[in-house]
């Protein structure tokens, strides 16, 4: 495949550079979710429910089959204790950023900004609302941490088999995602779409530094590894629990966030057994 073929003549130049190269791929689909809001204008919040489903069967099914399985049938030698204690720490350290970070949930919908008293369009800007805003954008930015990470390690771990479909897996569910952001902005009445894409950018640009340093701390010492990767994934378990799953279903549209999360665990699967 062209991917594989392209990332192995990377790996003369050394996982870190592999991990820079996946974690700009992994952002530029942020991007490209950030800007679908120039074609698909006024998504409605159950399109964008459904899409963030989606997103949530992705990472649940990465979780497992690039970082669980692989972390301890490959680099922990059947031994399930380094893999679990690190998803253990993962999901800890996402508790307590959510704890000490502010932290909203930002999607209205077109009826939720007349019921705040808003006219049929935009509502005008407020402190109120530009502050939930960045609160959204700071709590999509702390999330968007662990995939960056993942993408990081799972280059940093030299077996292109599972990082690339991981790659590619996270850089899928960040169109929703990017998307999300925008739409956030656009309804905290930032009329502005290129600002809108800006925010929606700027949310997931720390995963580039984040993949950087995931491949430069597996390749400090290999014995990491397993950890690293129980890391990543009970981080990303932690976001798919405690954030995506009660944001889809909290506005009546459990159906279509449900069937978008079996949508993307087939999309997953399907990719890690083809590429893999």
């Amino acid at each position: 495949m062209v991917v594989t073929g392209v990332f192995e003549w990377i790996g003369g130049f050394g996982p870190l550079v592999q991990g820079l190269i996946g974690g700009c791929i992994i952002t530029a689909f942020n991007l490209l979710g950030a800007t679908l809001v120039f074609v698909w204008r006024d998504p409605s919040r159950r399109a964008i429910d459904g899409a963030l489903g989606f997103a949530a069967g992705v990472m649940l099914a990465a979780s497992f089959t690039s970082l669980i399985i692989p972390g301890i049938d490959q680099y922990a030698h059947g031994n399930p204790v380094p893999v679990l204690v690190g998803v253990v720490l993962g999901a800890i350290f996402l508790d307590q950023s959510d704890a000490l970070v502010p932290h909203a949930h930002f999607l209205l919908t077109g009826q939720q900004r007349q019921d705040d008293g808003g006219a049929a369009g935009r509502l005008p800007v407020t402190d109120t609302r530009l502050e939930g805003t960045i609160l959204f954008i700071f709590a999509i930015t702390l999330h968007n941490m662990p995939e960056g990470l993942a993408v990081g390690v799972g280059f940093g771990s030299g077996n292109l088999t599972t990082a690339i479909p991981l790659m590619l897996a996270i850089g899928i569910q960040n169109v929703p995602e990017g998307l999300a952001v925008s739409v956030a902005a656009i309804n905290a009445g930032l009329n502005r779409r290129f600002y809108a894409v800006l925010t929606g950018v700027r949310a997931g640009l720390v995963e580039i530094p984040l993949a950087v340093i995931g491949a430069g701390a597996v390749q400090v010492s290999t014995e990491l590894l397993p950890y690293a990767m129980g890391f990543a994934a009970g981080a990303m378990l932690f976001v798919i629990s405690d954030e995506i799953v009660p944001e889809t279903h909290a506005m009546g549209n459990e159906r279509i966030a449900t069937l978008g999360t079996v949508a993307g665990v087939v999309i997953m699967i399907y990719l890690d057994v083809s590429l893999g």
